[in-house]
């Protein structure tokens, strides 16, 4: 995986500064950030700088529950969702692509979580990352 590029403690990642990484992936990153606010305005985004990876990460939360981590890498972004065991049968019964679906199956667990890791390269991605955050919203 690309090592995240938001490195500067000091630099907030402000639109300006995460289009300037992201490049030709702004669409994307809108079509997200549109239909996210749409279907789930309770949804709260908040950056933080993280000393342990030395980059700022956008957490999503609703109430306390996490519901994404997304990362800038260069050229394009990544939401990470982390899900229990409990939503294996909704993962694998979802319109999402083969490779996402192995990714969650083959994955490494912690403890009773495994992470699935949409990579942003066209708009099928932002169709995923809808049913992912639709799939975390629905299992406890």
């Amino acid at each position: 995986m690309e090592q995240p590029v938001l490195g500067d403690k000091n630099t907030f990642p402000a639109d300006k500064v995460v289009f300037s990484h992201i490049g030709k992936s702004k669409p994307l990153w809108i079509s997200v950030f549109d239909s996210l606010h749409a279907h789930h305005p309770d949804i709260l985004t908040e950056w933080r700088y993280y000393n342990d990876g030395k980059s700022w990460l956008l957490k999503a939360t609703r109430k306390k529950k996490t519901i994404f981590w997304l990362s800038v890498i260069p050229g394009s972004f990544r939401m990470t969702f982390y899900l229990n065991d409990s939503a294996q049968e909704a993962v694998m019964n979802s319109a999402l692509s083969d490779e996402l679906k192995e990714q969650f199956r083959s994955g490494k667990k912690y403890g009773k979580i495994r992470g699935l890791t949409v990579l942003f390269r066209n708009k099928k991605d932002v169709e995923y990352a809808g049913i992912l955050i639709r799939i975390k919203l629905s299992v406890k």
